[in-house]
């Protein structure tokens, strides 16, 4: 008599070398969220916020910059201290998801409309599996040295 046994297949994540996680998860981020404003313009966002009389425009160079900017920062600084600790790998999948998060706040605080406000909410969703996926593929490259 014989057992069957069933698994459910899990993610593959390879293990790669630090500029390619963190080049790889900057350029990942930054197509998906450019993706993410077209739809919230085709939903007829306005990507508009008026802050004391002034009022500013989230384009593609702004989603651009801010899906870029945060990441590269963040994932550089710990891929430099995984030279001397790489457990900070881990440390910083839980505070860079939770830094993502948390700053949605910002985006909901601002005078946006509906459409903007999804769409702005869900780019900083978005960085959440970027940035685990690749400190999750930058810890194998290590692993796998």
């Amino acid at each position: 008599m014989s057992i069957a046994q069933t698994t459910t297949p899990s993610l593959r994540i390879p293990g790669v070398n630090r500029p390619i996680a963190i080049v790889g998860s900057v350029i990942a981020a930054v197509v998906v969220n450019l993706i993410v404003w077209q739809l919230g313009e085709a939903a007829g966002g306005s990507f508009e916020v008026v802050d004391k009389g002034v009022t500013s425009y989230v384009g593609a160079g702004g989603v651009i910059f801010s899906s870029a900017v945060p990441l590269l920062i963040g994932m550089t600084l710990t891929a430099l201290i995984s030279y001397f600790w790489v457990g900070v790998l881990r440390v910083a999948q839980i505070v860079g998801s939770v830094l993502a998060v948390a700053t949605i706040g910002l985006t909901v605080a601002a005078t946006f409309d509906t459409a903007t406000t999804i769409a702005l909410s869900v780019m900083h969703l978005v960085l959440v599996p970027v940035l685990v996926i690749g400190l999750e593929a930058l810890r194998r490259g290590l692993a796998a040295r």
